[in-house]
């Protein structure tokens, strides 16, 4: 490749620390390939006590934006100059870009959740009640706010270790209740829709077994984990004939804003684009 064809490479990418695992580049990969556009996305491993320098110095790391995972997203959104309103409002960002010199952050993670629901269980959202969040880490903050902005309310915040929990009801404040795990069985006779946003069930960790024989027939259940696609939780929800949802859909939509912001494409999320991730997945398995 030619020095001036390198200079005309879009270039994009996620930032992490581990990164090696992330399956971004793949997804980008594809819609890069996909659509003809000359450009690049690749894993930068950034440890933690160096992330305000790169952050500080972005524009000469000749990219024209970048995604951010764990544990960074707080950092990244100290770092921007301006950042949307979910992002303030979650004060963590996952999309970064460049405009005229100044930082911009997004938080695509609630956009993905909501997304993945709205194309694989239509209508979920039409009569929303209560909502049970299993953990209370930065998954359960993007997906609570996601859920308050659909009228779920109240929204029950679950974890292992309450003072988690209370945290997290205490930064949303009102329509946010704190609960211990032993309060379940009574949190879900009138749960609308119960979400995993725990590690339990994820590959090389403990499955996360509950008993969904309280829940209402027309409730659904969503994972954030998507390694496996399969997990406990949602096996149980299928045994039931509950609508469920895997976790893979939200890390395809929440993709989308972050490839339209920085290749000037509106990305679709397909049948062969979830094979494509899917395959990939299986690589390690």
């Amino acid at each position: 490749m030619t020095t001036d064809a390198k200079t005309a490479l879009l270039r994009a990418g996620i930032i992490g620390w581990p990164v090696g695992h992330s399956r971004s580049p793949v997804i980008h990969s594809y819609w890069i390939a996909r659509y003809g556009i000359d450009g690049a996305y690749d894993r930068y491993g950034v440890p933690p006590d160096q992330i305000e320098a790169f952050l500080g110095r972005f524009s000469d790391h000749g990219l024209i934006g970048c995604n951010v995972t764990l544990p960074h997203k707080q950092a990244a959104f100290a770092a921007c100059d301006d950042v949307d309103e979910v992002g303030r409002t979650l004060e963590a960002v996952n999309t970064l870009w460049l405009d005229e010199g100044r930082l911009h952050g997004a938080n695509t993670d609630a956009y993905g959740f909501l997304a993945n629901l709205d194309q694989a269980a239509k209508g979920w959202d039409k009569n929303p009640g209560a909502a049970v969040v299993l953990g209370a880490g930065g998954a359960a903050r993007a997906i609570v706010w996601a859920l308050f902005s659909r009228g779920f309310d109240p929204v029950h915040i679950v974890n292992r270790t309450v003072e988690k929990a209370e945290s997290l009801a205490a930064f949303f404040g009102t329509g946010t209740r704190a609960h211990a795990w032993d309060a379940l069985p009574g949190l879900l006779q009138t749960a609308n829709i119960v979400v995993n946003s725990t590690s339990l069930g994820m590959a090389g960790n403990p499955p996360l077994e509950i008993d969904l024989a309280p829940l209402p027939e027309t409730s659904l259940v969503a994972d954030a984990v998507y390694v496996p696609l399969e997990t406990s939780i949602l096996k149980a929800a299928r045994a039931r004939d509950l609508v469920a949802v895997d976790g893979l859909g939200m890390l395809l939509h929440q993709a989308v804003p972050s490839f339209a912001k920085w290749f000037g494409k509106v990305p679709e999320v397909t049948d062969e684009l979830r094979a494509h991730v899917v395959a990939d997945l299986s690589k390690d398995g």
